[in-house]
């Protein structure tokens, strides 16, 4: 009657011990690339698949991907910071594309910087760091599109610009007169944007858009024109925006002048535009941003609908490019109601 009860009292004993070898482990967690992006100049026209294993991680645990483009910034997007590690201790998402790629395991109290100049050491929150140089060459070549004489890249991947959106290459064309159409269409259930970008980089000057008739432009639905620069983080991205949208709200004006940051009060002019084609233009000088709408083709004779001047935060050039995009405004109350398309039948430049 005895040997029943010891083993009574050692196979809990040995359920125990088991159920704790896992937390008395000194082993520490490792992270393993299994698919790594090629080596790419920085930008946000184009992703790549990353993948890898971890090895130690525990409930709680998930990573955070950085890609590295003079600074590192995280991936897959600002507002998607956090990849999940499978049960397997697999993962996979999407980068952009970048010199070198850094995975990061953390604990729930991590907080992921957008970009940093260094990477976390390892200690607290941050389990472990690995990073991997990016592979080959990337041969898979970008959509373009030829439209007033210059070379444009179409967008293929997400952003977060107006919230999460996806853009789709085919949503953007240019037609036998050489306007160019810009389309937010809905396909298998989700809305896809557009968005255009220019190869080069134009610096100082005058920069003119016409555009036909945008006065019934979905109130879910956004046009700009703007400048962008990647890695121009202390000057707000060199962003200087002309837009078209009521930003979900029927009852707004439907265009405005932007200086970035946009919360500055003053660096945000709301106006009417009306019906009929319309031409919006800045002059960009040193100190000085100088915007206007006028109506017709001419930047320079057309009757004015609005203009402003801006003095005080005016970035200088860099590597920006001027972007066109349509997308869907994801905070508005309502979705858009139909498709929508833009239709772009100049761009100018003079310096």
């Amino acid at each position: 009657m005895k040997r029943p009860r010891r083993l009574a009292v050692v196979l809990p004993l040995l359920l125990l011990a088991a159920c704790r070898a896992p937390e008395t482990s000194t082993a520490p967690p490792s992270i393993q690339f299994t698919t790594v992006p090629p080596a790419a100049v920085g930008g946000s026209e184009r992703m790549s698949r990353i993948a890898g294993r971890v090895t130690g991680a525990w409930r709680g645990h998930r990573l955070v991907l950085y890609a590295r483009s003079g600074v590192w910034w995280v991936q897959p997007m600002t507002v998607q910071p956090f990849t999940a590690v499978q049960a397997n201790g697999t993962w996979e998402t999407t980068t952009h594309l970048g010199s070198e790629y850094a995975a990061l395991l953390v604990d729930e109290a991590f907080r992921p910087p957008d970009t940093t100049e260094s990477l976390p050491k390892a200690g607290g929150p941050v389990l472990t760091v690995a990073t991997v140089k990016g592979g080959g060459r990337n041969t898979d070549a970008p959509k373009t599109l030829t439209f007033s004489g210059y070379d444009w890249l179409v967008r293929e991947v997400p952003s977060d610009r107006g919230g999460q959106n996806d853009y789709d290459p085919a949503n953007a064309w240019t037609d036998p007169e050489g306007l160019l159409h810009l389309r937010l269409t809905k396909r298998d259930g989700t809305w896809t944007s557009a968005e255009v970008i220019l190869t080069r980089t134009l610096g100082y000057g005058t920069y003119a858009f016409t555009v036909r008739d945008t006065s019934t432009l979905d109130p879910a639905a956004a046009f700009g024109m703007f400048t962008w620069d990647d890695e121009a983080l202390d000057q707000n991205h060199r962003e200087m925006n002309i837009d078209l949208s009521r930003w979900g709200d029927p009852t707004m004006p439907n265009a405005q002048f932007v200086l970035q940051p946009y919360y500055v009060p003053a660096n945000v002019v709301r106006f009417p535009a009306p019906a009929g084609t319309l031409t919006h233009a800045f002059r960009w000088q040193p100190g000085r941003a100088s915007f206007r709408t006028t109506r017709g083709r001419n930047p320079l004779a057309g009757d004015v609908v609005a203009r402003h001047e801006f003095t005080s935060g005016v970035p200088s050039p860099g590597t920006e490019r001027v972007r066109l995009n349509l997308y869907y405004f994801r905070y508005a109350p309502r979705q858009p109601q139909q498709d929508v398309e833009m239709v772009v039948e100049r761009f100018q430049y003079l310096p």
